[in-house]
């Protein structure tokens, strides 16, 4: 599966991060939880220059939690700062402010000015939604589609932090295949430019391997191991059990493709990660 998303306003955004970087104290990187390393952007330090980086593993109540404590091990054995929440019920929110407020820093006329926070992350990690709780209020647009935001805005929390959005970035190229894979799987890349159900089923083919007790759960099918099921078979079950059909003997494989990455991406499967420190033979093939 080839994948290319490099719109214009990301080179913007870069510009624009780096201009503003002689206001900014402390660079907080959202990745998501599900794909922490694929999330993380590979040149954040050419963006950010010497700036402080706390990397926040967002979405944490979707992905995995041994998986996750594998990642948060792995970013402080590099030397970064790291923490997991879960944005929406507000798990980890306090412990990150703390963070934020760890370094204090004075103005020109030696008076304490506000910690200021510029908020990065690829599309689709849930910037925004984390800038409105830390400020509780509905300040950002939120979306559950990349590319929600469009320009730079600060905000103020109170009177010790203040707090930058900035508009998803991207990579020109991705140097692997599985990386880009991973971001489509998770909502980074557009829908509208990728195969849903060639997407669906290397998802398929994941789940079977790594998380089959959640495929049989959820949709009430068989499973044979790896080899005894194709991923078309796999959409055609869960087809047949939820009535998806396009006459008495064809299934709609395509709304089956469709059900599956919402669930997925709503964790309406369980909780998933889609890669782990130690563990990537999965991916070598894409």
């Amino acid at each position: 599966m080839e994948i290319h998303w490099y719109p214009g306003h990301m080179a913007k955004t870069r510009r624009m991060i780096k201009e503003n970087l002689p206001l900014i104290d402390t660079v907080v990187e959202l990745v998501d939880a599900r794909a922490p390393m694929s999330t993380h952007l590979p040149d954040i330090f050419q963006i950010i220059g010497s700036k402080r980086l706390v990397v926040v593993l967002n979405k944490a109540d979707l992905a995995d939690p041994n998986a996750t404590r594998l990642w948060l091990n792995k970013f402080r054995e590099l030397g970064l700062t790291a923490i997991d929440i879960d944005t929406p019920k507000r798990l980890g929110i306090k412990k990150l402010v703390d963070m934020l407020h760890e370094t204090k820093t004075k103005g020109p006329s030696s008076h304490f000015r506000p910690m200021r926070c510029a908020i990065l992350g690829v599309p689709n990690v849930g910037k925004s939604s984390l800038i409105n709780q830390l400020a509780r209020r509905k300040g950002a647009k939120t979306g559950d589609k990349p590319g929600v935001t469009k320009g730079k805005m600060w905000l103020k929390v109170d009177r010790t932090l203040e707090l930058l959005d900035t508009p998803g970035i991207l990579w020109p190229k991705f140097e692997e295949k599985s990386t880009a894979i991973k971001l489509a799987l998770i909502g980074s890349i557009k829908d509208e430019l990728v195969n849903i159900e060639e997407l669906s089923q290397i998802l398929i083919k994941y789940l079977v391997i790594n998380y089959p007790e959640y495929l049989i759960a959820r949709y009430n099918i068989e499973l044979n191991g790896y080899k005894g099921n194709s991923p078309i078979q796999v959409l055609e079950q869960i087809a047949k059990n939820r009535g998806f059909l396009l006459s008495k003997s064809e299934f709609d494989v395509k709304r089956s493709s469709r059900t599956i990455m919402s669930e997925f991406r709503q964790g309406k499967l369980g909780r998933i990660s889609l890669e782990r420190p130690d563990e990537q033979d999965f991916w070598a093939d894409y």
